[in-house]
């Protein structure tokens, strides 16, 4: 096996763990408010999001051809050179910038999931790209453009729009029904939020899969393998169904820490409420995908969930909480870029396929650090209804303690820890 060949190998397998973490990443998105207000059983919940993920990534490549174009400047995109590498980069280069880029995506997923921060899947892996292009490159190798024209400004105004929706359905929907009892409003609502919270599932497969498929026709394209003419038309079917595969394993697995913090911390939610979000992110993220536009399904969501909250008057959002989303928000492209980066600064340094060993390692032993960590104050199924600790603003439940790390809540230098009930993710 050549250099080449194992660097891409290397990289399918990375970029289908990303693709994974998005999968328990992003769960949240569709299921948090019907597992919240009772809806779904949990593991019910993300077994019916797993499965219309899967379906849905099946739907549409419109994304996936974007993402071959539209953020790094690796391939001539026009003429007839089109796909050809640019003047002056190797494939063995381009295949590690991307590799790069997925690591950073894939680190700052995890780190935002064990602090159960719903930041955006997407948002991370174009902020590891443009970061590990950067470093490669300097400024020309990102296409400012098409990051500005469908990133940047979609980022922006994704979550004000589905505020803004989500408010005026919810106040419609109370509104309708003023008259009618709670108790029968929100039984009735409930079987309304499980066909809303599928359609944002079968939404989210469609667009968060073909960024993870992009990215492997990207790496396809470099190295000879995929004519780049032919994206838009249709990808291989191993690509497509080992992408529909990994987000969909990595969905029934659950996001658990973040399906927490948007269906308990974010608002107290009801039926009601809950599927006038649900039914607000499925239509903008469906509209977005058949337009190309590589949205951030969290954003949306999140948007979403905090409209509803705004549209019930008397209900209780908790501003703090949206709060640390937004510092998330705007810290994912930079924190991503930075990591990407450095992982390609190292894999450049060591040389060619040492570093791309290299960084894969890191990436393993970075990943179950995180992993770890995370056990040590396990949201599951089990608890993740409980009730929101107001004291903390902490997304573990109460009865549940934990050791306080240094970095969240000030642990001091000889390495005492603070007591039973002390929390910090």
């Amino acid at each position: 096996m050549s250099g080449e060949t194992l660097i891409l190998v290397l990289l399918v397998i990375t970029a289908l763990g990303f693709d994974f973490t998005n999968g328990f990443h992003d769960t949240g998105n569709a299921m948090a408010t019907s597992i919240a207000t009772g809806a779904l059983k949990p593991k019910v919940a993300v077994a019916l999001s797993a499965t219309l993920n899967l379906v849905g990534a099946f739907l549409s490549v419109e994304i996936a051809a974007t993402i071959t174009k539209e953020v790094l400047n690796i391939q001539q995109t026009s003429g007839d050179d089109a796909g050809q590498i640019v003047a002056g980069l190797t494939p063995t280069t381009a295949l590690l910038i991307i590799f790069a880029g997925l690591i950073g995506g894939i680190l700052w997923n995890l780190f935002t999931w064990l602090f159960g921060l719903p930041s955006s899947s997407s948002h991370a892996l174009f902020g590891g790209l443009i970061g590990s292009g950067i470093a490669a490159i300097g400024l020309s190798g990102v296409n400012w453009h098409g990051v500005f024209a469908k990133i940047i400004v979609p980022a922006l105004l994704a979550p004000v729009i589905a505020c803004l929706v989500a408010a005026c359905g919810t106040w419609l929907v109370f509104a309708i029904t003023r008259r009618i009892a709670e108790g029968r409003k929100e039984q009735g609502f409930r079987y309304g939020q499980i066909a809303s919270a599928s359609l944002v599932s079968l939404a989210h497969g469609t667009g968060d899969a073909q960024k993870t498929m992009g990215v492997i026709a990207m790496a396809l394209i470099v190295t000879g393998h995929l004519d780049a003419s032919t994206v838009s038309h249709g990808l291989p079917l191993w690509v497509v169904a080992s992408c529909a595969a990994a987000i969909a394993i990595g969905t029934y697995l659950g996001g658990w820490r973040i399906i927490r913090t948007l269906g308990k911390g974010l608002v107290e939610i009801s039926s009601p409420q809950g599927m006038a979000a649900e039914a607000s992110s499925a239509a903008i993220i469906l509209t977005s995908s058949a337009a190309g536009m590589a949205l951030s399904t969290t954003q949306v969501a999140t948007g979403s969930i905090l409209g509803s909250g705004v549209g019930k008057r008397g209900a209780q959002v908790r501003w703090a909480v949206a709060g640390r989303m937004a510092v998330a928000w705007l810290t994912t492209l930079p924190a991503a870029g930075l990591v990407g980066a450095a992982s390609f600064y190292i894999a450049h340094l060591l040389g060619n396929v040492a570093g791309g060993i290299a960084i894969f390692v890191l990436l393993v032993a970075a990943s179950a650090y995180m992993y770890w960590r995370a056990q040590q104050n396990k949201i599951d199924a089990g608890n993740v209804n409980d009730d929101w600790d107001e004291t903390t603003g902490s997304i573990v439940p109460a009865d549940v303690g934990t050791i306080v790390p240094t970095a969240v809540a000030g642990e001091s230098a000889s390495g005492t820890t603070a007591g039973p009930t002390a929390r910090s993710v």
